[in-house]
């Protein structure tokens, strides 16, 4: 079983993260932080990841400090549940359309962190969420799972739209990147035999 459970604690969050990554889609959320956890819950149902996430973070002062920890921890948490990498597909990618709205994600479980996001935001806010904070979510999560991920929402006008997008299509890139290869069986999926 591919599985972790991650806590991670500071002055500003109380975070822990359980996951499976063959599971069944099911997504738990407690973090304070609705619009995230709607996302966090795409990451889940499309990435058939089975996930619990608890946060304990200072909301008071805004959001960004949960928003940013949760990526961290979860990064760390997959990056635990993934184990040697041998046997994986290594490399997903997914286009997804919600109405109006296209977004394109691809992963690489390369070993190093690496962050392309452009994603033209139509909007500051989405209800009182701040739409900056999704590239220091995935900022933190490149940064800790330790992977490379191109993320770019190529058309849209309404950033709830643009944002589901992108969440949905990380999730199915997740899904690809993760699934074993039955020819890869036992081997790393790279020519240097680490990552």
């Amino acid at each position: 079983m591919r599985t972790a459970s991650v806590n991670r604690d500071t002055l500003e969050t109380q975070i822990k993260v359980s996951l499976n990554l063959d599971g069944d889609g099911r997504g738990q959320f407690n973090t304070g932080v609705p619009f995230l956890e709607h996302m966090l819950d795409q990451i889940a149902r499309h990435g058939m990841i089975d996930l619990d996430i608890t946060c304990n973070g200072d909301i008071e002062i805004d959001d960004h400090h949960t928003v940013e920890d949760i990526g961290i921890t979860l990064g760390k948490a997959i990056a635990e549940a993934v184990g040697d990498k041998k046997g994986m597909t290594r490399y997903g990618h997914s286009y997804v359309p919600l109405d109006e709205a296209l977004s394109r994600v691809v992963i690489d479980f390369s070993g190093r962190p690496g962050l392309i996001m452009n994603v033209p935001f139509t909007q500051k806010r989405i209800g009182k969420f701040d739409t900056e904070l999704f590239y220091e979510f995935f900022q933190g999560f490149v940064n800790h799972a330790l992977v490379t991920v191109h993320i770019d929402c190529l058309r849209g006008h309404n950033a709830h739209h643009q944002v589901e997008t992108v969440f949905k299509a990380f999730g199915r890139a997740l899904r690809m990147a993760l699934t074993p290869d039955p020819r890869m069986a036992g081997t790393m999926p790279s020519t240097k035999g680490v990552l």
